[in-house]
């Protein structure tokens, strides 16, 4: 009797397929440039913090999206805890302009229309690394305020898509019995047939 090779384990697409995994990444290797510049290398707490928290980001949703194959349930919770980091983060960027009398680029700064659009691009993965080293502390935090909205808003409608996706599907265990039933039922029928061909066949004898 053949075996159904379906899985109850969901298939989940790569971390590292996602644009919000890449952008993270850029955030962590841009804040690590950004506390050697511009921070103090001893006896500033904040440092370690923001390094913390931007890895943070981009560690969690790794993890987040492997753990999805067996636990829907802490694939969620750890795409929270990147977001949460990554709000943390902007904080930091946001008091870092605030205490050095910087401005933050609103929507109406003459710059910002360019920054969104470059961080958006395809182009922006490839040429950050080059441009960042040439950038004032103002440009820099900026560009990290703006790459902290974008990662925030995208792991959000994540999130959103993992909770319609638990509802609608359930968790491991729901998929493990519904799974375990399916199989049951399957070996059910198969046995109702195989009587029912050796009924037949004993008749006819």
């Amino acid at each position: 009797m053949e075996t159904n090779k379906k899985t109850f384990l969901p298939f989940n697409g790569h971390y590292r397929n996602l644009r919000v995994y890449h952008i993270t990444e850029a955030l962590y290797d841009l804040t690590h440039t950004f506390c050697q510049r511009f921070l103090p290398p001893y006896g500033d707490r904040t440092v370690d913090q923001m390094v913390q928290a931007a890895r943070s980001g981009k560690q969690n949703i790794a993890e987040g999206n492997q753990a999805g194959a067996t636990s829907s349930e802490t694939e969620i919770k750890l795409t929270n805890v990147a977001k949460a980091s990554l709000e943390e983060l902007l904080v930091d960027y946001e008091d870092y302009l605030r205490t050095h009398n910087l401005p933050q680029w609103g929507i109406d700064h003459p710059r910002m229309e360019g920054m969104r659009r470059w961080t958006r691009s395809e182009d922006f993965l490839h040429t950050y690394a080059e441009r960042s080293p040439h950038m004032t502390d103002e440009e820099f935090a900026n560009l990290c305020i703006t790459l902290c909205h974008q990662s925030i808003y995208m792991l959000g409608r994540l999130i959103d898509t993992l909770q319609d996706r638990f509802v609608k599907q359930g968790g491991i265990k729901e998929r493990m019995h519904a799974a375990r039933t399916g199989y049951r039922k399957a070996e059910d029928e198969e046995l109702k047939r195989l009587r029912s061909e050796a009924k037949q066949m004993k008749s006819e004898i």
